[in-house]
């Protein structure tokens, strides 16, 4: 009586069974045909075939270390600063021997510091992922944004990229010159031009076509300048304008600049909304984390470097609840980022979550903001 029952179940599972056979079978075949055909062929070309499949192999290896181990990742990195020690704003002479211009001792930048050593962070702690050749060919021609996998730390690099692209700028334009009527410093320019670099240049490209000086060459000037910067400002030879309305100005460019990463991450979360099935949701979700984790040293050095403006608006407690919103955003690091529907009740919504701490931190930066103008 049960057999009926049983034949049946039975024929599925064969089915099911040939069909994975199938599909493993169409997956080796490539593999297959490649090993008869290596096996067929004369020593020397086996030679050059054997020496082309171990440089694939090391370098996707080394692609696969460098995207996913983080080193130095640290959200809490600002706290090793100790900036709050320093009390001197940058620029502000603090010691002066011999009654000579070359023995005076001035406050340098937190800012400037804390941009050299993200950059140094991304380009010199850790690869550039997004320069890296195997990076531009993808999986098999599809961008590894598009996949799940081998993205994230591009993304996160790319948010800090962005971050300290836009302390260059004002660092360059303002905050290292006395108004806008005094030459702007030779380093700080150099500075910014390198950090504007196109963050997928290789050795060679084909548009326009021949080698080239791949990202992490320019971006490692952009250290060495920025270092340089601070050096002389700590000798009194270059000059750090720290007014209230340069800070003003810088943190209402950065409030600009997460609202409009927030604007990003609620378009995918409306629009996109897959679950764990949204491949872009991650380089969205990292992209922003690497900004707020950029922003974060970047204002605690502002705190620093604007010390006594902060004293005199009487902007400490508001300071404070920036940066408590900065320590909440970056202890949310979901190992999967899963873009789920807002008002859905089985999978998270990670975009979502971090659009609200985005939106958060923006909103302690306008209030900062409106105090200053007082």
């Amino acid at each position: 009586m049960l057999d009926p029952i049983v034949n049946f179940f039975t024929r599925i599972f064969q089915w099911i069974g040939r069909g994975i056979g199938l599909l493993i079978g169409v997956i080796l075949w490539p593999f297959m045909w490649a090993g008869r055909w290596y096996t067929q062929r004369g020593w020397i070309l086996k030679a050059v075939v054997g020496v082309a499949l171990l440089v694939l192999i090391g370098l996707y290896a080394n692609f696969i270390y460098a995207t996913q181990w983080w080193n130095n990742f640290n959200p809490n990195y600002p706290d090793t600063y100790t900036f709050e020690k320093r009390n001197v704003s940058a620029g502000e002479q603090v010691a002066a021997g011999s009654g000579t211009d070359t023995a005076k001792t001035c406050g340098n930048s937190g800012i400037a510091q804390i941009a050299a050593d993200l950059t140094d962070f991304n380009v010199n702690q850790n690869a550039w992922i997004s320069s890296m050749i195997l990076y531009k060919i993808g999986l098999f021609g599809v961008d590894w944004d598009h996949t799940p996998w081998m993205d994230n730390k591009a993304s996160f690099q790319r948010g800090i990229n962005q971050a300290v692209r836009r302390t260059a700028t004002e660092l360059a334009d303002n905050l290292g010159r006395v108004r806008t009527t005094s030459q702007i410093d030779a380093d700080l320019q150099d500075a910014r031009g390198n950090l504007q670099f196109d963050e997928y240049t290789w050795y060679f490209g084909l548009s326009p076509f021949g080698p080239k000086t791949p990202t992490p060459s320019y971006y490692r000037d952009a250290v060495r300048k920025l270092r340089s910067f601070n050096a002389r400002l700590a000798t009194c030879q270059a000059t750090f304008d720290a007014r209230a309305d340069n800070l003003k100005q810088y943190i209402d460019r950065i409030a600009s600049d997460i609202g409009s990463t927030s604007a990003i991450l609620k378009e995918r979360a409306e629009n996109h909304n897959n679950g764990w099935f949204d491949f872009r949701a991650d380089d969205r979700y990292w992209f922003a984390y690497g900004q707020l984790y950029a922003y974060y040293g970047l204002m605690k050095g502002a705190q620093a470097d604007f010390d006594d403006v902060i004293k005199e608006k009487h902007l400490q407690s508001l300071w404070d609840t920036m940066d408590a919103q900065f320590v909440s955003a970056l202890r949310i690091q979901p190992f999967i980022i899963a873009n789920g529907r807002e008002d859905g009740w089985l999978l998270p919504t990670h975009l979502t979550t971090m659009g609200f701490y985005v939106l958060r931190v923006r909103s302690n930066m306008v209030e900062i903001s409106n105090v200053l103008t007082q």
